[in-house]
């Protein structure tokens, strides 16, 4: 249908061409003229009728008719020169010809865009076939970068079936949900900044899967946020100071590759390297340090220096 629309008005504006052409032809004698002129707009009239079928007041006037007075007079009308009369209605052709134009114009840009927003909707589709497709099981793809780490999916799987169970039936006890409930969440109009200032007083608190719900949903719903630096690089230390350096590992390396310039993209590029640490992954903890002492040389003799060394006395990276 918008291909056929397209010839319509290429059509049309041929047509147009055609009887501006024509127009512009010199005016011979006044009877030539005249018939000349009624041949043009009874094609004018054809070519109202295949741009705006039935006719609507809206956009045209249905005849070209020639001017009349505003109000009747008694008095003896001058009759105007035959030539007076042809330059009237050549005015008004002009101005319809550039009306008819203008619509033809608009309606090729419409139906462009319509023809591009189609082909991004197919190509969307094409997209979200082919993702479903991949399966449902499939989790989010692991960071690329200097040091992969396994994410928390995998690690659940590698652990025994008993054990899963058991992590998964575990439930806090009453005195401990009364405990997070006195924990207050401020409420200062900035509601980004107050999910992650209760996930941090959480995480002070001691109350470490708390703190990893709040601040994973804090991350999840303001990844654009200025704390959202700060969310990731608590969630990774409310993992390791839980026990879970591998979980723990995912999250600072995610903190660092998304970015580097992050306000905490250095300082979890050094708990990485502690995660590796305690993971017994030497090779990985050595990549961690030799990346933050490149990338943060001021960090490593300034605001970072004291972990900086004490990690690099507890592995050999000779």
């Amino acid at each position: 249908m918008l291909a056929r629309s397209k010839q319509s008005f290429a059509i049309s504006r041929a047509a147009i061409v055609a009887v501006i052409v024509a127009v512009a032809m010199p005016v011979p004698a006044a009877a030539q003229s005249d018939d000349r002129l009624r041949r043009i707009e009874s094609q004018v009239n054809a070519l109202q009728r295949a741009v705006f079928p039935g006719g609507d007041d809206r956009f045209f006037e249905p005849e070209i008719m020639p001017e009349r007075s505003a109000t009747p007079s008694t008095t003896p009308q001058v009759t105007t020169s035959a030539l007076t009369d042809v330059l009237a209605r050549l005015d008004a052709i002009e101005g319809q010809l550039a009306r008819l134009t203008a619509t033809a114009e608009v309606s090729e840009n419409a139906l462009a865009a319509m023809e591009m927003r189609i082909a991004q909707m197919e190509a969307r589709g094409t997209s979200t076939s082919s993702a479903s497709g991949a399966g449902t099981a499939a989790t989010a793809p692991r960071p690329s970068g200097v040091v992969p780490v396994p994410r928390d999916a995998e690690r659940t799987a590698e652990l025994p079936a008993a054990e899963r169970t058991t992590t998964q039936a575990t439930a806090p006890t009453p005195e401990r949900v009364a405990a997070v409930q006195a924990i207050a969440k401020p409420a200062t109009g900035d509601q980004g900044d107050d999910e992650y200032v209760y996930g941090f007083r959480l995480w002070d608190a001691g109350f470490f899967p708390e703190a990893q719900q709040q601040l994973a949903m804090f991350v999840e719903r303001y990844p654009d946020h200025w704390r959202t630096t700060y969310g990731r690089n608590l969630l990774g230390r409310a993992f390791l100071d839980a026990g879970e350096p591998r979980a723990a590992a995912t999250h600072f390396f995610e903190n660092y590759q998304s970015d580097a310039q992050g306000a905490r993209a250095p300082d979890s590029l050094l708990y990485l390297a502690e995660s590796m640490i305690t993971l017994g992954d030497t090779r990985r903890a050595c990549i961690a340090l030799s990346e933050f002492g490149e990338t943060y040389a001021a960090l490593a003799v300034g605001r970072l220096q004291n972990q900086y060394d004490n990690l690099g006395g507890r592995v050999d990276c000779n």
